[in-house]
């Protein structure tokens, strides 16, 4: 496949490779950064909060999490869930496949129970938003660890996505188009536990589907069709065993 009518979008930190093209940067000299002892990798860190309306203590915290949405090699995605509405205000942004997605991570990190909110990094580290700097923190030892990601490519028409060669465990990974939102969204909450106020939401999650499967070898696939006009969709290759997620890129 060759280089014509791609283009590589929001692949942090990574120099220009391309994926099927002869051009292509070798993975070495994309690695090389000015200290050493920096571990560089090729993918962006995954930040996805699971918040709630109706749920006191997370406007904070969506206010903590939206600090990163504007820093290089990260990217943050907000899934309303809906199990707050039992208190009295039904969440205007939630989906049950949201709550539903919440909960598989409670499985595989084996968790007593979720909570709200609650901040999974690259999808297998859960951290507690207490303030904006033990997130930071702990997105700068994500940024640091290494990850062997396959290179992700869209095509310039915007329909369909390739996915490189790679590592991948076994049972092997979904890629997952996750389609949102950017930017704030604010909400007048009438009732509940933040009854009176304007709750803020950032690239909030409109949908989430499963697009294909990667087993290490390279692919291409298609993107959803039903996109609104400003809407973003960011390509997650998760893996099914331990919900790693292996790489990501954002349209």
């Amino acid at each position: 496949m060759g280089v014509r009518g791609w283009t590589r979008l929001v692949i942090a930190g990574a120099a220009g490779a391309c994926l099927f093209g002869a051009v292509a940067t070798s993975a070495q000299s994309v690695r090389r950064v000015a200290r050493a002892d920096v571990a560089v990798r090729e993918a962006p860190v995954v930040v996805e909060l699971f918040t709630a309306q109706g749920c006191g203590g997370c406007p904070e915290a969506n206010q903590r999490v939206e600090t990163l949405v504007d820093r290089p090699g990260v990217i943050v995605l907000t899934y309303p869930v809906d199990y707050w509405d039992y208190t009295g205000w039904t969440d205007t942004l939630a989906r049950p496949e949201f709550s539903e997605r919440q909960q598989a991570y409670r499985q595989a990190l084996r968790l007593r129970a979720v909570s709200t909110p609650q901040v999974i990094l690259d999808g297998y580290r859960t951290v507690a938003p207490r303030d904006e700097d033990s997130l930071g923190v702990a997105v700068n030892e994500e940024s640091a660890r290494r990850l062997w990601a396959p290179d992700i490519e869209f095509r310039t028409s915007g329909d369909r996505v390739g996915i490189g060669s790679g590592r991948v465990e076994d049972g092997g990974a979904d890629v997952l188009a996750v389609v949102y939102t950017p930017g704030p969204v604010l909400v007048r909450v009438e009732s509940g536990d933040n009854r009176g106020r304007v709750v803020r939401h950032t690239n909030v999650v409109r949908s989430i589907q499963p697009i294909g499967e990667w087993t290490g070898r390279p692919i291409l696939l298609s993107l959803p069709d039903e996109l609104e006009p400003g809407d973003r969709v960011a390509v997650l290759i998760q893996s099914r065993e331990d919900r790693h997620i292996l790489g990501a890129a954002v349209r």
